[in-house]
């Protein structure tokens, strides 16, 4: 995608099917970290952008940093009071664990479909078969139709939870 942002769209919906368990906050970290790879080489002037944590295996680390990295702030809260922006104390392991690992894959898929310099199967193969399966600006609909889902699911959930007088916002 263009813009990490674009990501967030799947990731609003993916979460708004179980926000108990699918973290959101854990998903966007994740595409950000991902994207700090072709950020890096952009400043360079060092082609290609995308390599190795565009891989499915390098996507795995990402999602397994961002998990440590919740962890240890976690750890670090524990000793130092944080603020709790967004929430992120409430972010158990599990849910951050999947968020995490729901958006490095998402974002490997939908990279692929944009960006020819993507070799998501190496170091297996350098075969990128999604690449333009859809037009860009399908994909970026998608994403952005995805993310305005996801929004209304969530809003009008938040909506029926306060109209019955508060429980669980699952």
């Amino acid at each position: 995608m263009p813009f990490t942002p674009f990501h967030f769209g799947p990731g609003a919906l993916i979460h708004a099917a179980s926000p108990a368990r699918i973290s959101f906050l854990a998903f966007c970290a994740a595409n950000v970290l991902i994207d700090i790879e072709p950020l890096i080489y952009m400043l360079t002037d060092n082609p290609p952008l995308h390599r190795f944590f565009h891989t499915f295996i390098g996507a795995a680390i990402v999602a397994g940093a961002t998990v440590f990295l919740f962890a240890w702030i976690q750890r670090l809260d524990a000793r130092n009071w944080l603020p709790n922006y967004l929430d992120w104390k409430g972010v158990g392991t599990m849910p951050c664990a999947i968020g995490a690992a729901l958006g490095t894959g998402s974002h490997i898929l939908l990279d692929c479909i944009m960006h020819a310099d993507i070799r998501p199967f190496a170091p297996f193969s350098d075969a990128n078969p999604l690449l333009r399966v859809i037009s860009l600006p399908q994909l970026e609909a998608g994403c952005l139709m995805a993310g305005a889902a996801g929004g209304a699911i969530l809003a009008l959930r938040a909506y029926l939870v306060r109209r019955r007088g508060g429980g669980s916002d699952e």
